[in-house]
């Protein structure tokens, strides 16, 4: 059981999150809060009609000018496009039940019932992170004479008379395999599974596949000679001056993630778009300006950093731009025409859910393949925290 911390860095000082209103107050200035305050009542009186955008929806719940101080930065550095041209629909599933009036309630009163998602204040983790999970999985599995073949890329559905039939894989050394099967899970990203089903689908699901973006995070990790530089799991930057868009402190995770106590591990995230300028940055100047960066914020002594690497992790998040979900219906309906195959996880199903939710829609399409009947597509991203209810 580890405790949730979790803080905003903006203006050059760190806000509680969720929101304290002392906190607030301190660290805004007194003048600026009111003027926070008096933007909130204004929103309460004068809403946006409709809310069909992040803007929209985070401003008719926390006033406009809290939306630009504390969400309009940061959403922007995540999704690289402006927050008018964002669902709604991603803020109602990352913020749900959180307002600026029930998070100053929660403040004073605390959140008894624990119903706010954004508010939880601690959760399970795997002492060696959440590979630890998956390792064991995959230990089981091959307990039961299932065969995991790793480092082969799916690079063709082969499909006939509205049935997947098999798969065509390509291995490290780049020989070709072809995988028959009855039944078929996939978890690759839809806009890449929709264009390489063959016979090739009709142009316009190509079309609306093609329009379906993901966008990419690059993680600089750095290894510190050092305690932990800070309380916080993690560290939403929403200063413009620098890239970073998040820190995490993998010590605070678990202190079984370090070798020992005066040593500490900072992972510094950064959004981007695969192929772009900061996804082909070399390793070492993407070393370079994590070590700047943390310098600039005043967090960590860049002498402390005895080693470093860096992951580039593509198709992290689905984007939900204004167009998605049209998109998504064109493509979803093609793959559904398939009787043997199943979307599972945030890429396959092009859902910004949490892990426990990926795990749970891939236990889902196994009970499919036993005779249940659960709509996969209709799973609910964020009706509870499935830690909370199997724990």
């Amino acid at each position: 059981r580890r405790p949730r911390l979790s803080r905003i860095y903006y203006n050059h000082r760190f806000f509680d999150y969720p929101l304290k209103p002392v906190n607030a107050l301190i660290g805004l200035g007194f003048i600026n809060s009111i003027g926070i305050f008096g933007s909130f009542i204004a929103s309460k009186i004068r809403p946006y009609p409709q809310e069909k955008t992040f803007e929209q929806w985070v401003s008719n719940r926390f006033g406009k000018r809290l939306y630009q101080i504390f969400f309009k930065t940061y959403t922007e550095k995540v999704w690289g496009i402006p927050c008018s041209e964002i669902q709604a629909e991603w803020a109602a599933q990352r913020i749900k039940g959180l307002s600026l009036a029930t998070a100053l309630k929660t403040a004073l009163f605390g959140d008894k019932q624990k119903k706010i998602k954004t508010l939880i204040q601690e959760f399970n983790y795997p002492r060696l992170g959440p590979g630890q999970m998956y390792e064991t999985m995959a230990a089981k599995a091959k307990q039961t004479g299932a065969e995991l073949l790793l480092e082969h890329k799916v690079i063709k559905w082969n499909s006939d008379g509205g049935r997947i039939v098999s798969v065509t894989a390509v291995d490290a050394k780049g020989t070709e395999h072809v995988f028959e099967g009855e039944n078929f899970i996939s978890s690759v990203p839809i806009c890449e599974l929709a264009k390489s089903i063959q016979p090739q689908a009709d142009s316009d699901v190509i079309k609306a596949a093609s329009n379906l973006k993901y966008r990419s995070l690059i993680t600089v990790n750095l290894m510190m000679n050092c305690k932990e530089c800070f309380p916080d799991t993690w560290i939403y930057i929403h200063s413009p001056e620098v890239r970073m868009g998040r820190i995490q402190c993998f010590k605070n995770w678990s202190p079984y993630m370090v070798p020992n106590e005066n040593q500490s591990s900072l992972g510094l995230e950064y959004f981007c778009n695969s192929g772009d300028e900061m996804w082909n940055t070399k390793d070492e100047d993407l070393i370079k300006l994590g070590k700047a960066e943390i310098a600039q914020l005043g967090l960590a002594d860049p002498a402390d950093v005895f080693d470093a690497f860096v992951i580039r992790m593509p198709n992290t998040y689905p984007v939900y731009s204004l167009d998605y979900c049209k998109n998504l219906e064109v493509v979803k309906a093609y793959i559904c025409g398939f009787a043997n195959l199943q979307c599972i996880g945030r890429n396959g199903l092009f859902k910004y859910n949490n892990m426990d939710h990926s795990i749970f829609s891939a236990l889902l399409a196994v009970d499919n393949l036993f005779g249940a009947h659960n709509d996969i597509w209709s799973m609910n991203t964020e009706e509870e925290y499935h830690e909370e209810i199997s724990g």
